[in-house]
C-alpha cells in the first residue's frame, strides 16, 4: 500500500507544478495589464495548465515514473467537484424572481437541444457533443470537467470542449459590453443577459462588471442559478450514458446503474445543500472553495498530460464551429428574452 502511494508522488508533484505554473501565468498576465493600463482578456489558469501539460506530453515523452501519479488526476477532479458544491447556494436563486428563473430554465433547455442538434449535424462524436451541450448550458469548464467523469468521455474530447468554451468566453468580454451599450440596456437586463449567455463564471462576472457594478451583481445571481443545476444536469447525462451503454450486453440493469452512478455528484449536492442550510461559516466556505481550486489545478494539468495532439487534429475545426454557431444563437435568443423584461 505504502509502495503504491510513493509511486504516485512524482506524478502528483508534476501535476501540481504544471497547475501552479498555469496559475502564475494567469496572475502575471493580469498584473501586466493592470500595470500598463491595458485591457487584456482573462485567460484562466484552466487553459494554461492544459496547454502546458499538452506541450510537455507531446514534445517530451513522459517518463514511466510519472504515469501513476498523473493518472490520479481523475481523483482530484472528483474531489474538486465535491468541494465546489459550496460555491453554489441553491437559496440564492430565489432572489431572481419567478420570471428570471423561468428564463434560466429556458436557456438550459435551449442550450442542450441546440448544441446536441449542431453536434449531430456537423458529425461530432456523441460524447464531445454532450460535453459542448453541458458546458454551454451550465457553467462552462466546471460543467465539462464534472461531466467528463460522469459520462467517461475521452481526454481529447474534454480538451477540445474546454478550448472551444474558453475561446468563446474571451470574446464575450469585448462583445457583450459593446452590444449592451449600443442597445442602451438597463443594468438588470444586461446583467441577466450576461448571466444567461456567457458560460464560464469568471467571464460572466467580468462581462457584467465591465458594464456596471449593478449589472455585475445581476449577472452573478443569474449565473448562480445556472450553476446550481450542474449536479442535476450531469446526473441526467450520466443516467443517459449508462442506459445507452448497458444495451451492449449488460444483464442486471439496476446493478449496472449503481456501479456507473457518479458518486461525486451526490457529494456535490450534499455540500451544496449543507452550504445552503448555513452549516458552514464564511471561513469554512472559503476554505472548501480553495480546496476545490487546488484540486482543479492538478486536474487541468492531468487533462493536458493525457491528451494526444494528433488525436485532437483528427477532429478538425468542427467543435469550434459548433461552439461558435451555438453560442451566437444562444446569445441572440437570450437577448431576445431579456429585452421583454
Amino acid at each position: 500500500m505504502m509502495l503504491s502511494v510513493f509511486r504516485m508522488v512524482p506524478g502528483v508533484l508534476l501535476l501540481a507544478a504544471i497547475g501552479f505554473a498555469g496559475k502564475l501565468t494567469e496572475f502575471a498576465i493580469a498584473a501586466y495589464g493592470k500595470a500598463h493600463h491595458v485591457a487584456l482578456p482573462n485567460i484562466e489558469y484552466v487553459l494554461w495548465a492544459i496547454l502546458f501539460g499538452l506541450a510537455l506530453n507531446n514534445l517530451v515523452p513522459l517518463a514511466a515514473v510519472f504515469r501513476p501519479g498523473v493518472d490520479t488526476y481523475e481523483f482530484w477532479l472528483k474531489l474538486g467537484i465535491v468541494f465546489q458544491g459550496v460555491r453554489f447556494l441553491l437559496g440564492d436563486v430565489l432572489k431572481l424572481g419567478s420570471l428570471s428563473l423561468l428564463f434560466v430554465a429556458v436557456e438550459l433547455a435551449l442550450s442542450i437541444v441546440l448544441m446536441t442538434w449542431l453536434g449531430r449535424r456537423f458529425g461530432l462524436n456523441e460524447k464531445l457533443t454532450s460535453l459542448l451541450a453541458i458546458g454551454s448550458s451550465i457553467c462552462g469548464v466546471s460543467a465539462i470537467i464534472a461531466a467528463r467523469g460522469a459520462i467517461e468521455a475521452e481526454d481529447e474530447d474534454v480538451s477540445y470542449a474546454i478550448a472551444a468554451i474558453l475561446s468563446l468566453g474571451a470574446v464575450s468580454l469585448i462583445g457583450f459590453p459593446a452590444i449592451g451599450h449600443a442597445l442602451g440596456m438597463s443594468d438588470y437586463s444586461y446583467g441577466m443577459w450576461v448571466g444567461l449567455a456567457v458560460d464560464n463564471t469568471a467571464e460572466s462576472v467580468a462581462a457584467g462588471a465591465l458594464y456596471s457594478d449593478a449589472a455585475g451583481k445581476f449577472a452573478v445571481l443569474a449565473k448562480t442559478a445556472r450553476n446550481a443545476t450542474i449536479g442535476f444536469v450531469v446526473l441526467g447525462y450520466a443516467i443517459y450514458w449508462s442506459r445507452k451503454n448497458r444495451t451492449e450486453g449488460i444483464g442486471n440493469k439496476a446493478t449496472f446503474l449503481i456501479q456507473k452512478f457518479p458518486k461525486f455528484v451526490l457529494g456535490f449536492l450534499v455540500i451544496s445543500l449543507l452550504a445552503t442550510l448555513g452549516v458552514f461559516n464564511k471561513a469554512q466556505m472559503a476554505d472548501l472553495a480553495n480546496l476545490s481550486r487546488w484540486a482543479f489545478l492538478l486536474t487541468f494539468a492531468g487533462v493536458g498530460l493525457r491528451t494526444d495532439i494528433r488525436a485532437l487534429m483528427n477532429q478538425g475545426l468542427r467543435p469550434f464551429v459548433v461552439g461558435a454557431i451555438g453560442e451566437l444563437a444562444l446569445a441572440a435568443l437570450t437577448l431576445g428574452m431579456v429585452r421583454f423584461l
